[in-house]
């Protein structure tokens, strides 16, 4: 009887007594019978997992993930050491009196197959599979301790050395907007450079600044954390608050660890990368100064024709007039020269998003990097954001934030903007979107879908990575593709 058949006469039999939750069950199963793929046999599903096998071992072959190379050596170098051992067992053979273990040599060696050029081939297709099953197993064993549930080796490697190949990127800005296109970007390159302001008075870094006297670590806290190999536990650890209840007055964990790595190492610059180091970190953070800055403000009250002075980044916002210029004092800081270095060596710079005064336009006040980010011969974008900021940029278009960019920074500095052009979503009060102003536009503008669903207010940190690394390979062609090793 076929299967089909057996199948109905089930579902028929158990409807009629009654057991339809069974037979609706297998009716469900029963367009399965009309699927002659599923009914093959044994052997040749045997066949497909051991073919699967080989097509996931020959992906250590796969070009670009640094692996060949070393098999050859490995090869290489085992060859020489056969042709060595070679010449030890024939000299012994030719030399060696007659004694009984002559025979085994001969029976090992295959001198019965008078054809020497067949037992070269089985010999050295023996030796070449030996060396790569242990080259794997050596990998696995070695790589084990590292692996992430649900990620294997091969996949591990290969998206390394995808990444390792990736662009230099730096993205300079600050706050929320910062941290979130460094987790986007971070799928596509680990040498990324993230340029924060040291400007920050406010929460927790403003605390430990007055209490302290160190650079606030807030906003190179948060990079740190965005750019970390692993955002799950340790991350969340080290974005840790305490209560105010705590006796900490709200510090986050990771404050209070660079603080008193800043004590232990003595400077704060060796306290970033020790910390980078713990959360593994794809890339690095940098502050734009080592120098002890305030960020100050004229501010046009609002109904008033009132400009006042406004001292300390975290009060800035919260005047609620028209932002008018900004500065930092002292004057003229100098630079933390690894981040200029970083500038002039880019592929790729990004200015934003973030707050455009007390995080963008606040790093944009150091001389030399404005003089760098012009140097340099990288492509430079800058990323709009999606909303206003309440008391920063009420009202502002998109070219109203490049034209304040340029007002500080001069003219010329990026080659591209990007702005959103999806309005979806309930935004907060005293919230608009940032759009495009098509008669005030003079600069190249590029409009795309960068909206976070959940937060309209916010960017959605894969949809700008991606947006702004398809400009990228179109102007320049990838490095590597992301699909060359996920295809196999």
């Amino acid at each position: 009887m076929q299967p089909c058949r057996l199948w109905r006469q089930a579902s028929v039999m158990m409807d009629a007594e009654g057991y339809r939750g069974v037979a609706a069950f297998v009716d469900a199963r029963k367009k399965d019978c009309y699927d002659r793929s599923r009914m093959r046999p044994k052997q040749l599903r045997q066949f497909q997992r051991f073919f699967q096998s080989i097509v996931r071992k020959l992906r250590w072959l796969v070009p670009g993930i640094g692996i060949k190379r070393w098999v050859v050596v490995i090869l290489a170098g085992t060859t020489m050491l056969g042709v060595g051992f070679a010449f030890i067992l024939l000299d012994l053979y030719r030399t060696a009196p007659q004694t009984w273990w002559l025979p085994v040599i001969k029976i090992v060696s295959l001198q019965f197959i008078l054809d020497r050029t067949i037992r070269a081939l089985i010999f050295g297709s023996i030796g070449v599979a030996i060396t790569v099953i242990g080259i794997i197993g050596l990998n696995r064993a070695l790589l084990r301790p590292f692996m992430r549930p649900g990620k294997n080796i091969i996949d591990t490697v290969a998206e390394f050395r995808r990444r390792d190949k990736g662009p230099r990127i730096v993205v300079i800005g600050g706050g929320t907007g910062l941290s979130s296109i460094l987790r986007g970007l971070k799928e596509y390159s680990r040498n990324i450079t993230a340029v924060v302001t040291v400007a920050d008075d406010g929460g927790s870094s403003g605390e430990i600044r007055k209490n302290i006297g160190i650079l606030p670590p807030g906003d190179i806290r948060n990079c740190l954390a965005a750019l970390s190999n692993d955002e799950e536990l340790i991350t969340q650890l080290f974005q840790y608050r305490f209560a105010a209840s705590a006796g900490l007055n709200g510090h986050s964990l990771g404050n209070l660890l660079i603080s008193a790595l800043t004590e232990i190492t003595g400077s704060f610059e060796e306290a970033i990368a020790e910390t980078a180091k713990v959360l593994a970190v794809q890339g690095q953070v940098l502050p734009s100064t080592l120098k002890n800055v305030t960020l100050v403000a004229d501010v046009q009250l609002p109904d008033k024709n009132v400009e006042v002075v406004i001292k300390g980044e975290s009060k800035i916002g919260k005047i609620g007039g028209k932002v008018r210029r900004v500065w930092l004092e002292p004057g003229n800081p100098a630079s933390f020269p690894p981040t200029v270095q970083a500038i002039l060596n880019a592929d790729l710079i990004i200015i934003g998003p973030g707050s455009l005064y007390t995080s963008i336009i606040a790093n944009l006040l150091v001389p030399d990097l404005v003089d760098a980010i012009k140097a340099s011969k990288a492509f430079k974008f800058y990323i709009c954001n999606v909303a206003s900021e309440r008391g920063e940029t009420d009202g502002y278009s998109c070219e109203d934030h490049v034209k304040m960019i340029e007002k500080h920074a001069g003219s010329h500095l990026v080659d591209l903007v990007i702005c959103n052009h999806r309005y979806e979503g309930v935004l907060p009060a005293d919230v608009s979107w940032v759009k495009v102003n098509e008669e005030e536009n003079q600069h190249p503008i590029y409009q795309a879908d960068l909206l976070d669903v959940d937060n309209p207010w916010r960017h959605d940190s894969n949809k700008v990575a991606k947006t702004v690394m398809d400009l990228y390979f179109e102007r320049t062609g990838p490095l590597s593709s992301r699909d060359d090793i996920s295809s196999l």
